[in-house]
């Protein structure tokens, strides 16, 4: 019995390591050898830290960041950009939808009733702007 919990948590480890390394840097850069050699030395080493610099183009910023979450198009007086959106999600645990005596019948004490599950909000951790095919701004959040 201990030999074959041990083999599944050797195993959902394993599986672990392999979905959160197909998501890294170096891993994008190992599947696109080509695309990254192409690159400046100084934007292939803000990649490698999985950082992006203006003057990127898409190809260096799915190396470094990944796919971005949502994609928006902005138009102004300057004509048109496109903004990457890299979200994060946040849960706060529930949220009160009742304060006062709801329990009376069977306890004196007033205490608030939740919901049983958690609120989820998505916010943008980092905006990524293009314009003209390459970064011009970079916004991220520092929290």
């Amino acid at each position: 019995m201990a030999q074959k919990l041990s083999f599944r948590v050797v195993a959902a480890v394993a599986v672990f390591g392999l979905l959160t390394a197909c998501t890294s840097p170096q891993s994008r850069i190992n599947d696109n050898l080509e695309a990254f050699s192409k690159l400046p030395p100084e934007q292939q080493e803000l990649i490698k830290q999985g950082k992006v610099g203006i003057g990127f183009d898409e190809t260096a910023v799915k190396l470094a960041l990944g796919n971005p979450d949502r994609i928006s198009e902005r138009t102004d007086a300057n004509g048109k950009s496109m903004i990457w959106r890299y979200v994060e999600y946040e849960d706060d645990g529930g949220v009160a939808l009742y304060r006062g005596f709801y329990h009376y019948a069977y306890s004196p004490f007033v205490f608030p009733l939740y919901t049983d599950y958690n609120t989820r909000r998505e916010r943008d951790h980092l905006r990524v702007v293009f314009e003209g095919g390459k970064v011009s701004t970079v916004e991220q959040e520092l929290k």
